[in-house]
C-alpha cells in the first residue's frame, strides 16, 4: 500500500514540474501575431465583453424589477408561501363529512342551504339541511335571545375582562380589557358586527354566570324544537357550538318576534364610546346596504371549521323568506348563493303571475 502511494506520488510530481515545460514549448512554436491581427483580436474581445457585460446588466434589471413587483404585490407573496409550504388548506368539517360532494340544481357553494317560507313553513329549497355542523357567530343569535328573553337591565355597564379575552382561536377584538358598554350597546355590536368580546361579556354577566347562561342557551333550544343543536359558549368560538340549517331556521323565526334583534342585526353602521376614544363599527353582512335587499334579521359567522356562514330574514316577491346557508368558502360565495336563491325566487313568482294570468284568461 505505502509502495503505491510513494509511486502515485512520484508521478503526480513529475506530471505538475514538466506540464509548464511542455506548455511553454509549444507555446514557442506558435508563429507571432501581427499588430493588425492583433487589433482585430482585441477589437472582437471588445464586443463580446460589451455584449456580455449587456445581457449581465439586463438581467441583473430585470431581477431587481421582479423583485420589487413581488415586493408590491402581497398576493404572489401568500402564493408563493403556500405552493412552497407544504400547509395542506384547511378543510371544513363540512368538507370532512363530503358535503361539497353534494351537487344541486342552482350550483351554490355553501356546503349547507334551506330556504323557508316563514309564512307557511314551507320548504322552498334545501341541501344537506339537516346535518349538524359547527356554525360559528351563528351562535350570537342564540346568545341574543336569551339575553332578551331573560329581560335583564339594558342599562348596565358591563366590564370587559381577562375572561373574555379568546383564548381558543385568538380572534382579534377592539374592544380592550377594561372596557365598559351597557347591555345594549354590546348586544348591538355582538349582533351587528359579531364583537367576540361583547358577546361573552354579556354571557358572564348573565345570573349565574357563563356557564348557566350556556345551560339556558340548550334549554331555549330544546324549547324551540331545535334536536340537532348543542351550545357550548356565547361567542361560537368553539367549534363545538353546532347545529343544522332547519334548526338556525327555526332559531331565526323565534329571534325575529323581537324588534330589539331586529334592529340590532340590521343597523348598518354604529359607535360606541368603551371609554378613552369612540369606535366606529359596521355590519358583517355587505348585503345589508344592498337597495336590492329587504332584509329583516341577519347574522354571519366564521371559524375555519364552520366555513362561512349566514341566516337572514328577508322579503322576495312580497314574501317573508328564511335564508340558511352554512359552510361556504368565501365571504363573496355565500353572498352569491343568496343572490342567486333570491334572483330564483323572484322568477318562480313571476313565472306563477304569469300562469294565474293565462288561467284567468
Amino acid at each position: 500500500m505505502r509502495r503505491f502511494s510513494i509511486g502515485f506520488l512520484v508521478s503526480f510530481l513529475a506530471v505538475a514540474v514538466l506540464a509548464p515545460v511542455s506548455f511553454s514549448a509549444q507555446a514557442n512554436t506558435r508563429k507571432p501575431v501581427s499588430s493588425s491581427a492583433s487589433k482585430k483580436v482585441v477589437g472582437k474581445h471588445a464586443k463580446v465583453l460589451r455584449k456580455t457585460a449587456t445581457k449581465k446588466n439586463n438581467a441583473r434589471s430585470e431581477k431587481l424589477a421582479s423583485a420589487k413587483q413581488k415586493r408590491k404585490s402581497p398576493v404572489q407573496r401568500v402564493a408563493f408561501a403556500t405552493a412552497f409550504s407544504g400547509v395542506p388548506p384547511l378543510l371544513s368539517a363540512g368538507d370532512l363529512a363530503g358535503l361539497s360532494l353534494t351537487r344541486d340544481p342552482l350550483d351554490l357553494k355553501s356546503n349547507v342551504a334551506l330556504v323557508l317560507d316563514q309564512s307557511s313553513n314551507e320548504v322552498l329549497f334545501e341541501k344537506n339541511s339537516a346535518v349538524s355542523l359547527p356554525i360559528a357567530s351563528i351562535t350570537k343569535l342564540m346568545t341574543s335571545l336569551v339575553v332578551v328573553e331573560a329581560a335583564q337591565d339594558l342599562n348596565e355597564l358591563l366590564l370587559v375582562t381577562e375572561d373574555d379575552v379568546d383564548r381558543e382561536k385568538f380572534s382579534h377584538s377592539r374592544l380592550r380589557v377594561g372596557s365598559q358598554l351597557s347591555r345594549a350597546n354590546m348586544l348591538h355590536i355582538a349582533l351587528m358586527s359579531s364583537e367576540n368580546r361583547a358577546a361573552s361579556a354579556l354571557g358572564r354577566h348573565y345570573p349565574g354566570g357563563l356557564s348557566a347562561f350556556v345551560m339556558a342557551m340548550n334549554a331555549k333550544a330544546s324549547e324551540l324544537g331545535m334536536s340537532g343543536s348543542h351550545f357550548a359558549d356565547a361567542t361560537g368560538l368553539s367549534s363545538t357550538n353546532v347545529s343544522s340549517a332547519r334548526d338556525l331556521a327555526k332559531l331565526v323565526i323565534a329571534a325575529h318576534r323581537h324588534p330589539l334583534i331586529r334592529q340590532y342585526s340590521t343597523d348598518s353602521r354604529y359607535a360606541v364610546d368603551p371609554g378613552g376614544r369612540q369606535l366606529q363599527y359596521r355590519n358583517s353582512n355587505g348585503l345589508i346596504e344592498n337597495p336590492d335587499w329587504e332584509i329583516g334579521l341577519q347574522k354571519t359567522g366564521y371559524i375555519s371549521e364552520a366555513g362561512r356562514c349566514l341566516v337572514m330574514q328577508v322579503s322576495i316577491a312580497a314574501r317573508p323568506i328564511v335564508m340558511i346557508f352554512l359552510d361556504a368558502k368565501s365571504k363573496q360565495s355565500r353572498l352569491a348563493d343568496a343572490d342567486r336563491i333570491r334572483k330564483w325566487l323572484e322568477n318562480r313568482a313571476t313565472s306563477a303571475m304569469s300562469v294565474r294570468a293565462d288561467s284567468r284568461s
